[in-house]
């Protein structure tokens, strides 16, 4: 299914006009903000620009899905639609995620990202194209560090203007601490878990997997953002907690879902190879129904097959159908089902207005049935 519901404006649609307004002051924002950045990397010398250049080309694609909702938490606390808190605020969010991004594909070794080289692949080629000295590959991980380095630093700076424009909630403050700690602490669990993952028995691998996901991706992409807006706007606490309620559930299917495509999604719509997730050896919720409910021959076939970086397509094709003979694809399908009905229930029952439930609802239907 198309993300159409995360971008589209329609005339007959107030959400999504008042989405559409909300995109463009965000790009907006974040242009200006970039180009301030990048005249004080001039300063210093034009021979470091390139490092913002490729944290200006990673930070202006996406679906822009965290900063959305941190619009939407805002709104629905009575927030006005015109708001400068929520842009300022929306730009802090989408440079951590383009900080997340890029240390993510280090770690994992990924060359791509959104179909284009990741950032550490796009240095290490201008290693190769200019024919510069000693290691390529190790310089272009070297420059993606520091620019996943930068990013973190103007996220920093783009969230403390939001409080030096006037004296926001410091309730948002601490829920943007909690995000940046908890998304720390959660990508270490993964990495964690895949060398000591095979250690461990079967059964606890969905227990171990399912509080990977939770801290790594869940509550930093759907819950923490939701909350800083509401938070922004002074939303009280019974909302803050309705909208974790909603909003955490929605996290764990969105990054459930991101689990099934790491398997099985179409490298032309994800922007990655297939089975990219097979040959990182991602422990995944996916992985470990699979490990726990396969039979011996299947658990001896994934295990050895995980984390191998020259699986083939035939490979992958088989570790699919191994996986999906297992009952754990069938099993993830129904638990990311069961966490978007709980949302969505919540959601019929939020205390907001009618246009923030369209919109919430519109991007909590793109997330749970994406394909890339």
């Amino acid at each position: 299914m198309s993300q159409a519901p995360v971008n589209a404006a329609s005339d007959a649609d107030p959400a999504a006009r008042e989405q559409a307004s909300y995109r463009a002051r965000l790009s907006s924002d974040l242009e200006d903000f970039l180009g301030r950045q990048r005249e004080v990397l001039l300063e210093v010398s034009e021979e470091s620009v390139p490092l913002l250049s490729a944290v200006h080309a990673l930070a202006q694609g996406g679906k822009r899905l965290r900063a959305l909702l941190n619009y939407w938490g805002w709104r629905g606390a009575g927030g006005e639609a015109h708001g400068l808190a929520p842009v300022r605020a929306g730009v802090a969010l989408e440079l951590f995620q383009s900080a997340a991004l890029i240390h993510d594909d280090i770690i994992d070794r990924s060359d791509t990202r959104r179909g284009a080289p990741s950032v550490h692949r796009h240095f290490s080629n201008r290693h190769a194209e200019a024919a510069w000295f000693l290691d390529g590959t190790h310089f272009g991980s070297s420059a993606a560090i520091l620019a996943g380095d930068l990013c973190l630093s103007l996220s920093e700076e783009a969230f403390t203007s939001v409080g030096a424009r006037a004296g926001y909630d410091t309730r948002a403050r601490a829920v943007f601490n909690r995000m940046r700690t908890e998304v720390m602490a959660g990508q270490y669990l993964d990495i964690l878990e895949e060398v000591v993952g095979p250690g461990h028995e079967p059964e606890r691998a969905v227990v171990r997997a399912r509080n990977i996901l939770r801290y790594k991706s869940a509550k930093y992409s759907i819950e923490h953002p939701l909350a800083i807006g509401g938070a922004l706007a002074g939303a009280s606490e019974e909302l803050l907690a309705s909208y974790s309620e909603f909003s955490l559930p929605l996290g764990e299917a969105f990054q459930l879902r991101d689990d099934v495509l790491g398997v099985f999604g179409d490298p032309a719509l994800t922007g990655k190879p297939a089975g990219d997730d097979l040959r990182e050896g991602k422990r995944t919720v996916l992985i470990a129904y699979a490990l726990s409910s396969g039979s011996a021959a299947a658990r001896q076939e994934i295990t050895a097959a995980l984390g191998r970086p020259d699986l083939d397509d035939d490979a992958v094709a088989s570790l699919r159908g191994v996986i999906a003979d297992s009952g754990a694809l069938a099993t993830t399908e129904a638990l990311i089902a069961e966490h978007t009905e709980q949302a969505f229930n919540t959601l019929a029952k939020l205390a907001v207005d009618e246009t923030t439930r369209s919109a919430l609802g519109s991007l909590a239907h793109a997330a749970v049935t994406r394909t890339a």
